[in-house]
């Protein structure tokens, strides 16, 4: 045979055609780059081919080629971190030999190494950051500096605050009552822990979660070092230092150390930083003469001041801190520290059975340098500060001294705001002569710059040292008439709604409303709703309104009625508008819409049964003084903290209303002045506007007006001894001062006349803008507009002459001769009725539903009005002038 047909020698492994078909298989199973791949790899690693030993073991090979390229590398080296050269790698990551999402998730020893490779720099960090730490030092706190306030002109205030009300005491002089008290009310482990409480924390959310009294989460340690700190920036770093700190005085400080600092360091209230600054500011002695039942409420103050001490802290929340919430709140926590004690062991029941009355401690006391005005304005810079800085500073770092307040208030405006109500006091008001009718009497005031909105003046009280309640901030009471305006502007921002439609509509559904708009000004009028209907509370009644001095103006314009103060015009206009409307527009105006808005679901929320504060009365004018931008009150300049600016104000100026609307009111308000009941505070040469304010009862009295650059409220009202702020009980002020009854017009125009004659002396003569005509004039609450249609031919037994001198009712004031007769006024309506019953125009406070002028509100469900008021319980005939209605709500000019 030659030798080129002599066949090669076989393999033992079943020979060439057994090869051959394992390496089809395995050729199937994978693509023809990955079996080269492998292939050369394999020859590299062993320099020999494969040997195959029949069907079976090529089957096996081919089976172990397919987990080879499914593992990414040969069969020796599968999974043993190596690269594709054979290199171990340190990391295997990502992995090899692996691929997909596998390649990429972390092996159990990859994740166990970085873990406790992390672990151990925590720990190292630990270690150093505890090693490099040190232990509060409280005496370091004694070297703070007072706060220092100062003028708008940056000429100094007063220096207060600070440290000076701070003195430490040594372990033993603190009493074990203190001690205790301390322990059982705050930490009752503190004598075993290491200065952190786990369990403590644990209990405390558990407790939190049932609604029970608890004991804070934090150790008397944690608080005693958070305490220490100067600053209190809530930041990640300080609160780990923090951590750090505490778990170091737990190691290093005697128990005894801690609980003399946390007491001399802690923030008890009322300025008092320390146990001994605390037992002096509440009960005027010195720490080591306290008693169980003291230390037991001077405990309580720990959990926080502001809602512990039975004075109240208004100025934080004039509910819930309020002096009768605040009582009620630190005797039930009082009661339970004792109670604590006696299961703690620290006091027998014996000598718990001795404590049965409440400790109430002293009234405040200000320093005699805070006296006068000063304590007012300190406080209010202060609480304005609290609330508006963005730093976070709190009245406990503030309490720590150290600020210099620069702010807005003008010394030479103080000076005469309170020379003015003092010249008052002086001339009028006599406890002594008049024991029952001037006692309780107290005045506020607040006067504000209207293009800045800087509080320049205020008056808070005859003297901060003595009259605690801040008479410029919110007090209770009412505002009165001095709403009104808020009534107008709504008319003619948001329009009178249709009758046909329903209460919500659109601006195009509505009509504006101009202050020359006809409305009924009868006394006891019966208030309608928007669309006719007879309003009622909730117990069926209707509302009749009254006017004060029970007047009757009849049909007069809007500017007529606001110049007389007439309440029954408005209140209807309230109600055809929205008292929602009107609220809406106060509150854009810069009142507040909190507890001292009233309920606006009433017609009498239209005339003033919301009680804002001077300060807001002011501020919400001078939007009006600036035709129509708004821009909020306030007290502060600037601030600085170790001579570093911490906060400064920023003007932020909104549009309330048009210039349309607000000019509008400006107008209407200077006729206030000029013709009305505002003309005691006229300033000769100068535009003046602004609103008188009385309240039903004679319970309080308002003025509040402005010039283009000045706006001031002004209130007078008498009250019981109860500076709680809420609920207080307000005296009547008939009699008061000699006079028959107290109005916006009496001392508080006469005391804003004063102010601002000084105020604004030297100072620019600015004009108010001529207001552009705004809105329709439509007619309201029962008021006829005249009929189209001819007039009848008189019968032989009528006259269409006017008597020469007509004889006004017994109720309405006769007009003076300056006065010129506007159509529809009630001037006109005399002259030509001299008297008797206007042209059917009186009906029973209900309407057909159509007061648009259209047709005549006088005749009910169809029929003819003669003069009475059918189907009314409350419509009779007083001298030929039917009485429409009426609200039992008063509240006049």
């Amino acid at each position: 045979m030659s030798e080129h047909r002599r066949k090669a020698p076989q393999s033992q492994g079943g020979g060439r055609a057994a090869a051959r078909r394992a390496a089809q298989q395995s050729a199937g199973r994978r693509s023809d780059a990955s079996r080269r791949v492998t292939e050369e790899s394999h020859s590299a690693a062993h320099g020999e081919e494969p040997s195959y030993g029949g069907r079976a073991e090529a089957r096996r090979a081919a089976q172990r080629g397919g987990g080879r390229r499914r593992g990414g590398g040969d069969p020796g080296h599968e999974g043993r971190g190596h690269t594709d050269s054979g290199k171990k790698r340190l990391v295997d990551y990502p992995r090899a030999g692996k691929y997909g999402f596998r390649r990429w998730v972390p092996s159990w020893k990859l994740f166990s190494g970085l873990a406790l490779g992390f672990l151990g720099l925590m720990m190292g960090a630990a270690g150093i950051a505890y090693a490099l730490v040190v232990p509060p030092e409280p005496k370091d706190l004694a070297t703070a500096q007072n706060n220092v306030y100062y003028w708008a002109d940056d000429t100094q205030m007063v220096a207060t605050g600070g440290s000076v009300n701070r003195q430490s005491l040594e372990y033993a002089q603190i009493p074990a009552a203190m001690r205790n008290a301390v322990i059982s009310a705050e930490n009752k482990s503190f004598k075993d822990d290491r200065g952190i409480d786990p369990m403590g924390i644990a209990r405390a959310f558990y407790n939190m979660a049932k609604g029970g009294d608890t004991q804070g989460g934090s150790t008397i340690t944690q608080q005693y070092v958070k305490n220490s700190m100067l600053t209190q920036d809530q930041t990640v770093t300080r609160k780990v230092k923090e951590l750090f700190i505490t778990l170091k005085v737990g190691e290093t400080v005697s128990k005894e150390k801690v609980m003399e600092g946390y007491l001399n360091v802690s923030y008890y209230g009322r300025g008092a930083s320390g146990l001994q600054a605390a037992a002096r500011a509440y009960y005027g002695k010195d720490a080591t003469e306290l008693n169980p039942s003291e230390c037991a409420f001077l405990a309580t103050l720990l959990k926080g001041a502001s809602y512990y001490d039975p004075a109240g802290a208004p100025e934080v929340d004039p509910v819930k801190a309020s002096a009768k919430e605040n009582t009620r709140r630190a005797k039930a926590r009082w009661g339970w520290i004792l109670d604590e004690q006696v299961k703690d062991g620290s006091m027998s029941a014996a000598e718990r059975a001795k404590y049965t009355t409440f400790p109430m401690p002293d009234k405040p006391k200000k320093d005699a340098k805070l006296g006068g005005q000063t304590g007012y304005l300190v406080d209010l810079a202060t609480k304005y500060f609290l609330a508006h800085n963005e730093e976070g500073v709190t009245e406990k770092e503030l309490a720590r001294g150290g600020y210099e307040i620069h702010t807005t208030f003008d010394k030479k405006k103080v000076s005469q705001l309170e020379t003015s109500i003092n010249k008052v006091y002086k001339a009028k008001i006599n406890p002594k002569k008049r024991p029952d009718k001037d006692t309780h009497v107290e005045f506020g005031g607040a006067s504000v710059d209207t293009k800045t909105g800087a509080i320049v003046a205020t008056y808070g009280g005859q003297n901060a040292t003595e009259h605690y309640t801040n008479n410029a901030d919110a007090t209770g009471a009412q505002v009165g008439s001095t709403f009104k305006p808020f009534v107008l502007a709504a008319g003619m921002q948001y329009g009178r709604r249709d009758p046909e439609l329903g209460p919500e509509q659109s601006e195009s559904e509505r009509q504006l409303v101009s202050p020359k708009s006809i409305y009924n000004g009868d006394n006891k009028l019966k208030i309608n709703k928007y669309n006719g209907e007879v309003w009622q509370n909730k117990d069926g009644k209707e509302w009749l309104q009254t006017n004060d001095g029970d007047h009757s103006y009849g049909d007069i314009n809007l500017r007529y009625a606001m110049q007389e103060s007439a309440n029954s015009p408005y209140v209807q206009l309230g109600m055809d508008v929205g008292t929602d409307k009107v609220k809406d527009v106060a509150v854009a105006a810069g009142l507040r819409d909190d507890d001292y808005m009233a309920d606006s679901s009433v017609p009498s929320f239209s005339i003033g049964t919301s009680s804002p504060s001077a300060i807001r009365m002011a501020g919400s004018y001078s939007t009006f003084a600036t035709s129509g931008q708004q821009r909020e009150p306030f007290s502060v300049i600037e601030v600085k903290h170790k001579g570093e600016v911490i906060y400064q104000h920023k003007t932020v100026t909104k549009r309330a209303f048009s210039s349309g609307v607000a000019d509008n009111v400006t107008d209407v308000l200077k006729n206030v002045v000029d013709n009305g009941t505002g003309t005691p505070a006229q300033i000769p040469g100068r535009d003046v506007a602004g609103k008188t304010g009385t309240t039903d009862g004679n319970k309080s009295a308002w003025f509040v007006g402005y010039t283009p650059q000045l706006a001031t409220a002004v209130s007078m009202f008498r009250m019981d001894d109860d500076e709680t702020q809420k609920n207080r009980e307000f005296l009547e002020m008939y009699g008061t001062g000699g006079e028959k009854s107290i109005h916006g017009a009496s001392f508080p125009a006469q005391i804003f006349h004063d102010y601002m004659t000084g105020a604004l002396q030297g100072s620019k003569v600015i004009r108010f803008p001529k207001p552009e005509p705004i809105g329709d004039k439509v007619f309201g609450g029962g008021a006829v507009s005249p009929s189209p249609t001819p007039s009848p031919t008189p019968t032989p037994s009528e006259t269409t002459e006017e008597p020469e001198t007509p004889s006004p009712t017994p109720s309405s004031p006769s007009p003076s001769p300056s006065e010129t007769c506007e159509p529809l006024d009630w001037e006109c309506k005399n002259n030509q009725t001299g008297g008797t019953t206007t042209n059917g125009n009186s009906n029973g406070g209900t309407t057909d539903g159509t007061t648009d002028g259209g047709t005549d509100a006088g005749t009910t469900d169809g029929g003819t009005d003669t003069g009475t008021t059918t189907g009314s319980t409350d419509g009779t005939t007083t001298n030929g002038d039917t009485t429409r209605g009426g609200g039992i709500f008063g509240g006049g000019g």
